[in-house]
């Protein structure tokens, strides 16, 4: 469904958010650990710091981390400058002028499913998803 520049931002942004805790993250620590093209990782990681989600820190010791906590960025910011998801709310026919109005044949079953599709990707936060991957708490049996 996205591009793949943007799939590998939004699992960046994934690994940063649940590995970038302890400080920043080389470019090459994360390249290696998402199989992702150390030059073509270090585009994206520019791209996401001037959008303002990542912060960078030269030196030994550098590398990128959240410029925010998890449940304040959404992956529609992530994935803005790359694959924006509400491009996909144009006509899926491609026609020019497409609205309630003057919908075409495919505009009700389409409209349905990209405003379903973009709603997911502005409500939905890092820290959601990280949570979501968390094992759940172990239950105790109550004796007796």
């Amino acid at each position: 469904m996205l591009n793949q520049t943007a799939e590998y931002a939004l699992r960046t942004a994934v690994y940063l958010a649940e590995h970038g805790g302890a400080g920043p993250v080389a470019a090459g620590e994360l390249a290696s650990q998402l199989d992702i093209p150390q030059n073509y990782l270090s585009k994206i990681l520019h791209q996401l710091a001037r959008d303002g989600l990542l912060v960078s820190q030269r030196g030994k010791t550098g590398g990128f981390r959240l410029a925010r906590v998890p449940s304040q960025i959404t992956l529609a910011q992530i994935v803005a400058g790359f694959d924006p998801v509400d491009a996909r709310r144009g006509c899926l026919l491609g026609r020019p002028v497409c609205s309630d109005r003057t919908a075409c044949q495919a505009h009700d079953r389409w409209k349905e499913f990209s405003v379903g599709y973009s709603s997911f990707f502005h409500h939905t936060t890092l820290a959601m998803l990280t949570q979501e991957q968390a094992p759940p708490p172990a239950r105790t049996r109550r004796k007796g």
